[in-house]
């Protein structure tokens, strides 16, 4: 019998030595170790994913959980003759579920909008055709859909939007104004309702299409908080992230006091009035952040509620058009939560009242980035440093304030960003414990460039991941520990309660209370128990566990995490087990793994590939890797920039040193061959049995994965 192992090693040496980057040529195509196993075909085959006890489940009962990628510009709706081959790809990697992002750009960058017309509403055919043909190759393969209902749309003059040269994306204008609320409707119910001719649904009726996203990073609370509701923005064309114009001021500011006359009696109102300022029957002003300090409670509570109320207005009436008016029966999630310098808690409050929570989550995205005309160099700052040195502000702290109890939870968007030399850490971390945590879903951002014909592995974008062997690589494991359950659920999660008026002041709390944003919460315990929000206008909780200063065990036993100079990640279960840090100078014995490697930091992950414990599988896959870079790409002096971009192929560091396989029962004999940027076997790898078990000596070979066989 055979044995196939994987082993996933990505290492990164610290910035005072610099690293042996060796290229390694990728190419498209089947994951080496096929996973489309781990998915039911056809998606949907059933009928529709459902909710029970907060987490999705499959029509026939048991669990489903999701391991997403986003398909995100010219990628979201890929040439029909090379959607097949896609498709197949995807799901040999394990992914059964496609996040397609900015569908609502404009053909031929990607999206659905007909660019031929003097306004945004209607969709161009020929690009509904290729995406009706994408999903139904996908769904052949048991990989379900995520629609996103608004992400990039721009208005045009026919849409008949004030000020829509203005706009820009729009974040925050279409939770209060008629117009762009009616458009956004519109456009669900063309999507919904459209036929498609290849699975022979509407997408509406679609069990395929497991969820909609109705706004993507857009909170009028957050605009409120990030000053962009005060009416200054006079530049057309504006960026994603800008000021509503004087015209939309005026009309929230009519909205607000509108919606004081009515749910204030007249005395309440007066007083309120005077709080701020505004003489007897006025308007009564709208604050800037500034102002957040000195306001009375009862002028701050106040239009927070209000920004609330619209949030909630906007999410039902599109549940309304999409649920009671159209009859589907896919998800909804309402907007992610995104930035976690500030609370989150009063968008929650509404969005919790749909199906899915969600959040986003990236570690050190790279700022200001800008293409500089004539060159691939692009302006950017990084901190370029490893989040394994600091737990209580991972990514996983920051995602785990998210989660609500009663309400499956999904990661929509997660990446440890390019050129970052630690992104090796990521994927086996964040994996851990979104299983440990017993969340519902991941979608990784992004795939990077879909088409075959033209594809080459360079990095032209932070987020791209296919063109980088040790995150494809990663995929695998990652896949493997989480829709496997390799991983266990916490054995107790901590409940966090919070009356309204607690959200509501969450938002003048200072930056040092974030990520959760509630006094006394340690924030590392999410490493050491799991956590969710009881209710967002209960009770108040602020009873809460202590957390261990470090090292960080979780109550399964099965997570370890020690932060400081040299941090370290061990993961040690029956079928998956990792090491992820500064693995040079932290040696440690997992019961079926061991390494000791050159390389200054190192993330080594190994998991079963036949389901059966590690000591008994006859089947595994080793990969191996450390940091990536394009060909010809140079950091500055501080490593914190590029001066050269670089081109294809991409380069790795590879791991040097040895593995160790232990307490592998009846194994006669090991064999490992090296993989190349296909997946193909290549150069036979020696493993020597030793005391300690099978020995492999690794990094005489340029490769980021392995193929082991026990015998």
């Amino acid at each position: 019998m055979k044995l196939t192992v994987l082993l996933i090693c990505a290492c990164c040496i610290a910035p005072a030595r610099e690293p042996q980057m060796r290229p390694f040529p990728m190419e498209r195509g089947p994951a080496p170790a096929d996973l489309s196993y781990l998915l039911e075909a056809p998606a949907g085959k059933d009928g529709f994913v459902r909710i029970k006890d907060g987490h999705f489940v499959k029509p026939a009962g048991g669990r489903f959980r999701i391991w997403g990628v986003n398909f995100v510009s010219s990628g979201t709706t890929p040439a029909k003759e090379e959607a097949p081959a896609i498709a197949a790809e995807l799901a040999s990697f394990g992914f059964n579920c496609v996040r397609f992002h900015f569908l609502d750009l404009a053909f031929p960058n990607a999206g659905l909008i007909d660019p031929a017309r003097n306004d945004s509403r209607a969709l161009n055919a020929t690009q509904l055709d290729r995406l009706d043909f994408f999903v139904a190759e996908l769904k052949k393969r048991g990989i379900y859909s995520n629609f996103n209902l608004n992400v990039g749309r721009r208005f045009k003059e026919g849409d008949g939007v004030p000020d829509y040269e203005y706009l820009g994306l729009g974040k925050g204008v279409n939770y209060f104004n008629p117009r762009v609320l009616f458009l956004h409707q519109e456009y669900a119910r063309q999507l919904l309702t459209h036929f498609n001719p290849y699975t022979k649904s509407e997408y509406r009726r679609e069990p395929a299409l497991l969820m909609l996203e109705l706004v993507n990073e857009n909170s009028l609370v957050e605009s409120w908080i990030g000053n962009r509701l005060l009416g200054k923005n006079t530049q057309k064309n504006p960026g994603s992230w800008t000021d509503i114009t004087p015209g939309y001021e005026k009309e929230l500011t009519t909205r607000y006091n509108a919606w004081l006359r009515a749910r204030l009696a007249p005395a309440e109102l007066e007083k309120l009035r005077k709080l701020a300022g505004a003489p007897a029957g006025g308007d009564v002003p709208r604050m800037g952040h500034k102002e957040f300090a000195g306001a009375p409670e009862s002028r701050f509570r106040t239009e927070a509620a209000f920004y609330m109320d619209m949030e909630d207005g906007y999410f039902q009436a599109m549940r309304r058009v999409i649920k009671d008016e159209l009859g589907a029966q896919s998800l909804i999630a309402g907007t992610s939560d995104h930035g976690h310098t500030a609370s989150s808690y009063p968008t929650l409050h509404s969005a919790s009242r749909l199906d899915i929570v969600d959040g986003h989550a990236y570690w050190q995205y790279p700022r200001q980035e800008r293409d500089v005309t004539g060159s691939k160099t692009r302006a950017f700052q990084i901190l370029n440093t490893p989040m394994v040195n600091d737990p209580s502000h991972s990514v996983v702290a920051d995602l785990s304030r998210t989660a609500v109890a009663g309400k499956p939870y999904t990661v929509s968007e997660i990446n440890f960003p390019f050129p970052n030399e630690y992104a090796a850490e990521g994927i086996p971390i964040l994996s851990a414990y979104a299983a440990f945590q017993d969340w519902d879903g991941i979608f990784w951002y992004q795939f990077g460039s879909v088409g075959l014909a033209n594809w080459k592995a360079e990095h032209t974008s932070h987020l791209d991941m296919r063109s980088d062997p040790v995150k494809s690589a990663q995929w695998l494991a990652g896949a493997l520990m989480f829709l496997r359950g390799d991983v266990s659920p916490a054995r107790r999660f901590v409940q966090r309660s919070y009356s309204l008026e607690q959200v509501y002041e969450s938002l003048r709390l200072p930056g040092s209370e974030r990520p959760y944003f509630t006094p006394g919460f340690p924030p590392a315990l999410p490493l050491e128990h799991g956590s969710r929000i009881a209710s967002l206008d209960g009770g108040k909780s602020d009873d809460f566990p202590a957390s261990a200063g470090g090292p960080h065990a979780s109550d399964t036993g099965e997570l370890w995490w020690r932060g400081g100079n040299d941090g370290l990640f061990t993961l040690e279960t029956e079928r998956s087990q990792a090491f992820s840090g500064f693995l040079k100078n932290n040696l440690k014995k997992l019961k079926n793994l061991s390494a000791a490697v050159e390389n200054d930091f190192c993330a080594i992950t190994l998991s079963s590939l036949d389901g059966k414990p590690l000591s008994q599988s006859r089947r595994m896959l080793l990969t191996t890797g450390a940091r990536m870079a394009n060909t010809g790409m140079t950091w500055n002096e501080k490593r914190t920039t590029l001066t050269e971009w670089g081109t294809a192929p991409p380069s790795i560091e590879p791991v040097v040193g040895t593995v160790t396989l232990r307490n592998l029962e009846r194994a006669a004999a090991v064999e490992v061959v090296a993989l190349d940027g296909a997946g193909r076997r290549g150069t036979p790898v020696p493993a020597i049995k030793t005391a300690a078990g099978w020995e492999l000596t690794i990094g005489g070979v340029v490769t980021p994965w392995y193929e082991i066989r026990v015998r």
